[in-house]
């Protein structure tokens, strides 16, 4: 089966092809990073105008660049949440619109079980159960997948998700927007020296918390100022990396040999990072499991993974109502 895929619940409109939930034919990802990083982050309402201005045109590259027409797609998928209200209106519209014109079925996908389906397009081996860290701008999640579309959540943020922080933190720091890649590049240059928190209060649990070391970076930014020192930058960027590695790495590796599970992946922007990559790939080998992540281009929002986790859910539970309404605050069942 083809399915069309729709991703506007962000900064990116993407729309994709996909074959079967396994198979890119298309994955067109047109960015509004540019517009949004003399703001320092997304403005929803230009997010969402940007979405409408270029949905059409995204649409039909993704078609011609798959090789396909409307009446060769089986199915359509379109994201309803969570996201920013104004672009998950755009995109599920869209999707909508297409489904009623062509008579097609449709599926509305959330973008969170979307990301954890990137791993899927890439790595044909991987089936459940498994263990999965999402962690994004928006959103960190440690899920325990025992088959497709089945979830049980250990662990979530209870207030920045790790994304949210690495912006702040390259924020504070005078880099740029997203902040994750220059806080990656930067922390290469420095050693993780400073000690930003003195607890964690949440290590006996699965959840998270980066608004205390995001406030340790910028209370020692404001304090070198005020006396007049230089800014350890490097050495603060890999301080506050390590931090932020660490503690997902020690949530999801404990999970691991509670659940004995051995299958983890990574998926969401922060996936992209290099440290996290190295980490979970060398505490995997340590304790028997295989760790997987997607290509960088598919860490990010696309819609590739919302068509080939539209596909499965299909699959499973068949198609959404036309009237399935866009939930900016939509939760992983």
């Amino acid at each position: 089966m083809l399915v069309l895929g729709i991703e506007t619940s962000c900064d990116e409109t993407s729309v994709a092809v996909v074959e079967d939930g396994r198979r890119i034919l298309s994955n067109i990802i047109l960015s509004q990073i540019d517009k949004h990083a003399i703001f320092g982050g997304v403005v929803p309402e230009l997010a969402a105008r940007s979405h409408l201005e270029g949905i059409i045109q995204v649409i039909d590259t993704a078609l011609r660049q798959a090789g396909v027409g409307l009446k060769e797609i089986g199915l359509i998928a379109g994201t309803y949440g969570p996201g920013l209200i104004g672009g998950l209106l755009v995109g599920l519209s869209a999707a909508k619109a297409i489904a009623l014109s062509t008579e097609l079925p449709f599926i509305g996908v959330n973008h969170v079980e979307g990301h954890i389906y990137a791993n899927f397009l890439v790595h044909q081996e991987l089936v459940p159960p498994l263990l999965c860290l999402t962690v994004s701008g928006g959103h960190t999640n440690l899920v325990y997948m025992p088959e497709f579309t089945k979830y049980q959540i250990l662990g979530q943020t209870r207030d920045d998700a790790a994304g949210e922080a690495f912006d702040k933190v390259a924020r504070v720091l005078g880099l740029g927007y997203p902040g994750g890649p220059y806080i990656d590049r930067l922390a290469a240059e420095g050693h993780p020296v400073i000690q930003l928190t003195q607890t964690d209060a949440l290590a006996n649990t699965y959840d998270f918390s980066f608004s205390g070391v995001k406030t340790a970076v910028v209370n020692l930014v404001n304090s070198y100022k005020q006396k007049g020192r230089p800014i350890p930058q490097a050495d603060l960027a890999a301080s506050f990396q390590e931090y932020v590695v660490s503690v997902l790495a020690d949530r999801t590796f404990r999970a691991v040999e509670s659940l004995g599970v051995h299958t983890v992946l990574l998926s969401g922007g922060v996936a992209a990072n290099s440290q996290l990559r190295a980490r979970f790939k060398e505490l995997g080998a340590e304790r028997g499991a295989r760790v997987y992540y997607p290509p960088l281009e598919l860490c990010t929002d696309n819609a590739a993974m919302i068509a080939a986790c539209g596909y499965y859910r299909f699959c499973r539970c068949g198609p959404s109502g036309l009237d399935l309404p866009a939930n900016p605050r939509l939760k992983l069942a």
